[in-house]
Order: structure tokens, then sequence, then C-alpha cells
């Protein structure tokens, strides 16, 4: 009897792409090996249950799993994370969701964001006009070269590589010795290094782009270096959520083989798809962007530089690198010019990452005499607390609860998405606003806290999180919103033919339950910071909330749920996306550049999971709003009518 092939052939449908593999890979091995990405939001751990692939044909084992249903199995669909292929397969891949835009042309266009600094970039550009030599003027073309931009720029000394000076016999003599060179200054702006080097008075455009790589988007600002003014941006879900929808999930992901590479690659890929659009859109040439600062948190800027970011979650969470090298962007394979230099600000620690150190940038926290809590809250909940005299931050692992995930009907902010909900206190009934004005799809994060919020103060769900069934059924009779669902207890936001999906939307306790994790981690980062530095929430005279929850959440709402400490309401400011904005100023201003490597050293990181604080806080932080509701003043007298 012949001995069964040691390989497998598997075939992908409707692709079409088959891949010959060893037998017992893991079909999402082999689906990576063909290009095809599989949605992976766990990072492969078998945990989300959104790999889904059917077997057409052929044999293989997987492992049970609580995400398949005995409906789905006897139809032949395993998790493509879990499932190894025994022989050759014949699989079906659904095709994955194309996460929406939700950026129109004239808010890509809005008004720029203030720069603070003198304008100084790093990027110059020169026309030239060089004294020919001769045999009494002897001097060596680069020394001539030197010598001209002295004269008109005060440089020392200029960087050219070898390449570069290779061609600048011919480019010297092409027009008559009339050159334009484009140099990248140095900080002391005696020394240069140069760029681009173009025969005669060729002066073009000069551009520089500045990037938020954050975990759930990737943002993309369009900037013309010489006015410092910001041309257009554009923004796209990170093409990396598809390997998992947190940093955790990522670097898990970044284990597998070429798992680092393809996150690598889907970074640089959806940078220079943003660059690409906003190019075109602007009649713009790619070789014309000569500069390009990035802001990340510190996993992010790993995967983006190609950087093994395994270490920072395994403890004591030490990252390869918080000060990132300057590379080329030839070097990197950014479609711009190949010479520009790719900065990115500097991390703090494992998990308080260059865009924390962009924020406190962009805000001005690092320069105010007021006692600051600065936020931005997303996958993770980064807090920074301080004033020109000092800083301390730390992270707290929120979950990607607020961005839609681990939510049964989670949606990010996008078109569909329910992004508030007002429960009637007569009726028990929600008003949804929805995100587009279609049919909703699901919830987002500020839907989230918003529905959470009410359901609350209206007694739908008590202090624990638990829905009062028995109450909402008295109150509402037979069209009850309050049920117990394939998920256990659920309330309904959307009945199934008001939705834009077809079955009812809602939320259960058990999402209820992750979102008062997520905020509960975050209010305990708040207050163990508090308490190191024995301060008072009344102590704090104002709030600075970053980051794209930010943008949408309910300042009211996010109190009554005890995300956020009870302040009056005027010491609350939105500021956007903070992290794009630092790399914005570094861009424009070489002063903002240093005083952002001079933030990152000077902040005071404390570790969370080395507190013995922490859990303390935690718990005391899993009720709505709080264990102790004296910290919550404002929201007291609304939960003391009746039991809560």
């Amino acid at each position: 009897m012949p001995e069964p092939s040691p390989t497998a052939r598997i075939t992908f449908q409707p692709q079409g792409q088959t891949v010959q593999v060893p037998r017992g890979t893991l079909l999402l091995d082999a689906a990576a090996q063909v290009g095809l990405l599989i949605d992976l939001p766990c990072g492969g751990q078998g945990r989300c249950g959104l790999c889904k692939v059917k077997v057409h044909q052929g044999e293989l084992t997987h492992r049970e799993n609580p995400h398949l249903t005995p409906q789905q199995l006897a139809e032949g669909w395993v998790l493509a994370c879990t499932a190894r292929a025994a022989g050759d397969l014949v699989l079906e891949v659904p095709p994955r969701e194309e996460r929406e835009r939700v950026e129109t042309a004239a808010q890509r266009r809005a008004a720029p964001p203030a720069l603070d600094w003198p304008r100084y970039p790093a990027v110059r550009q020169v026309v030239l006009k060089l004294k020919p030599p001769s045999l009494e003027d002897n001097a060596a073309d680069l020394s001539r070269f030197r010598l001209a931009l002295a004269q008109e720029l005060g440089i020392e000394n200029v960087a050219i590589s070898l390449p570069q000076m290779r061609t600048l016999p011919g480019a010297l003599r092409a027009e008559g010795w009339e050159v334009t060179a484009t140099v990248e200054m140095a900080p002391s702006g005696l020394e240069a290094r140069l760029v681009d080097l173009k025969s005669g008075a060729a002066r073009g455009s000069l551009l520089g782009a500045a990037v938020d790589i954050g975990t759930t988007n990737v943002v993309v600002y369009l900037v013309d270096l010489r006015s410092g003014r910001l041309i257009e941006w554009a923004s796209m879900p990170n093409k990396q959520a598809a390997c998992g929808e947190d940093v955790i999930s990522r670097i898990l992901y970044s284990l597998r083989p070429n798992g680092l590479e393809r996150l690598h690659r889907l970074a640089i890929e959806a940078i220079n798809e943003l660059l690409g659009e906003l190019t075109r859109a602007n009649q713009a040439r790619s070789e014309d962007i000569y500069d390009m600062v990035v802001a990340a948190n510190t996993t992010m800027a790993h995967l983006f530089l190609g950087i093994p970011p395994r270490y920072i979650r395994e403890e004591p969470y030490i990252p390869a690198t918080n000060v990132y090298p300057v590379t080329r962007a030839g070097e990197l394979g950014i479609a711009i010019n190949p010479n520009a230099s790719i900065t990115c600000i500097p991390s703090v620690a494992a998990y308080v990452g260059g865009d924390i150190t962009a924020g406190v940038l962009s805000s001005g926290l690092f320069k105010t005499d007021k006692l600051t809590l600065f936020l931005d809250v997303g996958t993770n909940g980064e807090i920074v607390l301080g004033n020109a005299d000092w800083m301390m931050t730390d992270a707290c692992s929120a979950g990607p609860a607020f961005e839609g995930a681990g939510v049964r009907h989670g949606l990010r902010a996008t078109k569909g998405a329910i992004d508030d909900v007002v429960i009637s206190a007569r009726t028990l009934e929600p008003t949804l606003r929805v995100m587009g004005e279609v049919p909703p799809r699901g919830i987002c994060g500020s839907g989230m806290l918003s529905a959470l919020a009410d359901m609350l103060i209206t007694g739908v769900v008590n202090k624990a999180g638990r829905i009062n069934l028995p109450m909402v059924r008295e109150r509402m009779g037979e069209r009850c919103r309050a049920r117990m669902g394939e998920h256990g207890v659920e309330y309904v936001l959307a009945w199934a033919p008001e939705t834009g999906i077809g079955e009812d939307i809602v939320l259960t306790e058990v999402d209820i339950s992750n979102i008062i994790r997520a905020k509960a981690a975050i209010y305990a980062g708040i207050a163990v910071m508090m308490r190191k530095v024995d301060i008072q929430p009344t102590d704090i005279q104002e709030v600075l909330i970053g980051g794209a929850l930010g943008q949408h959440v309910n300042i009211e709402q996010a109190i009554q749920i005890g995300l956020l400490p009870d302040l009056p309401w005027e010491r609350f400011k939105y500021l956007g996306n903070t992290s794009v904005r630092g790399a914005f100023n570094a861009l424009l201003s070489l002063h903002a550049r240093a005083k952002a490597e001079e933030i990152a050293g000077q902040m005071t990181y404390l570790e969370l999971i080395a507190d013995n604080t922490f859990m303390e806080e935690f718990t005391a932080a899993l009720f709505l709003p709080h264990t102790n509701l004296d910290n919550f003043p404002s929201v007291k007298p609304l939960l003391m009518g009746g039991e809560q």
C-alpha cells in the first residue's frame, strides 16, 4: 500500500488559488502563502470565531470551538486558525467585508491644525548658481557645491551619498553650473544632508507627510513645507486589523511564520495607498514629498519598521527601543522621494508610545501651569497627568470594546453605526442616532457609552450591569425589549425590520460587562496616578481628551458610567487626533521635533501591573459608576430614587 503523500494540495474558492503545503499546516498559514487575507481579530488564538472557512472536499483536523454551532460544523465550517490540513482540500473563503472610510472631501480639507512653533522645516530647497572652475580656480566639484550652499544657507557641511556623488559632476555642468538642491537640515542649522539635486532652476513642489499609525486607523496629512499649509488629509482602517484587533493580538500574529513581515508590509501598503490618493487628488508628484514624520504607539512603530515586538507583551514588557532610527523612504518602500527621511516620534515605554508623546506636544500639556489630565482612549487607554513642572503617564488595557470588537453587534464608527442612544424614562423605548442616516448595522463605542448611561439612569440595568428583566417586562408589556437571548439576557436597540442587517441589534449582558471592564481599567489608571501624587479629582483643572472616541463621547454620559472623573463639564476639552497633529508640528518645525524627544524623556512611566493598588482600584470601578458613589456626586442623586 503506497505511503500517503507528506503534502496537501489546498485550493481556495472562489479565488481559484492553489498551494502545496506539508500535512498539518494551519489553513490560515496556507492562505497566507497565496496572499489571501482572512480576518483574524484575535490574532489567531481561536477567540473571535471570525476566520470561518467552509470545507467542500477533503480531510482536516480541528479542535472544538464554542464559536461554531452544530449546524455550522455539519455544513463543513471550520476556523482557519485552528484547522489543519490532513490531505488535499477544496475550501471556500467568504469575501472580506471592506471597512468603509467615513471622511468627506470637505472634512479632509477642513481648517488646518494650529502650528504653535516657529516654522522651521527640516527640508529646504534652493537654486544655486555656481562659479565655473578654471585653471586658476580648480576646486573640486563637491567643494564648489558646498561653498555655494554655505553662502546661500549658512551650512558648513553637507553630507552626500556615493550614488549622488556619481551624478554630481554631470548635474552641475548640464545647465551651466546652475542646480536646484533639496537638503535636509540638521537641528543645529550648520550641517545638512543632500536629498535631491536637479540641473537648472528646477524649483518644484516641496511637500511633506505627517502620519498617524493607529491600531484602528491610519491617517496621512499632505503638507506644503514652504507655506506650512495642510493641503489635504486622508484616512483608512489599519489593514493590520485582519491580523488582530488589538496590539497584543498583532504581537502574537507577528510570531507566526512570516507574520512580522506581513504586518510590516500591511502598514506600508496602507500609507502608500493614502499617499497615492492624496497626490492624485492634488496633482502632486510622490517624488516631491521629501520628509515624513510618523507618530504611532510602541507596537505599531515596531511593526512599521519591521522590528520584532515580541517582548512588549512578555514580562517585564520591554520594547526593542523607544527611540527609533531615522530611515530612508526607499529602504522602507514608502512611495515618496526615496532619499526622504522617515522620522518616528519617540515612545516612552511598551504601552505609552510616540502617539502619546505627539499628543502631549500638540495639546500643550508640557507647558501649562494647570494640573492637567490627558486621555487617549482606544483599544488601550493612555493617560498623562501633570503640567510644565512634571508629567506622569501610564497605560491600561481597555480592550477593543470601544472600537466595536468583543461586542455582539459592535461596529467601528462608520456608516450604519449607532453612535447615540436616548432611552425614555417613561416608556424605556430607545431613540437612536445612526451615522450616515441609514438603517443601523451595529453600534460603535460612543453609542455603547450613551446606551449604557441611559440604561443605568432609567433602571434598565443596575450598578453591576445586570439587566432588570422583571421591571422592564412589567413596564413594556408585549413589545418588551429585554429578553433572554442566545447569549443570555439582552436589550434590543433596533428590531430586525428597522436594521440594515436583517436581524435585531442588541446589547447583551456580556457586552455590558466588556464595556464596564474597559471603563474600569481607564478609571483605575487615573485613580492610581492620583493616589501616587496625593491629589483628588477636584484638584484637576483641565481634562484633555484625544483619540477617535474622544471626538464623539458625551461627557455627561461618560461621567455617569464612571469612565471619567466627576468634574464640571467646562474643564473638559476635546482635541481630536492629537497624534497626527503632533506629527504635523514636528514635520514643520525642528524645534517641535526636538521638544518631542525632550517630552518623551521627561515623562515618568508608571507600570500598573507592578502597582499593587491597581487591582484594588479596578475592582472598585467594576460598577456603574463606581463602588463608592461619593466619587460621583453629580450621578448619585440620579440613582438614589430607586434600587439600582
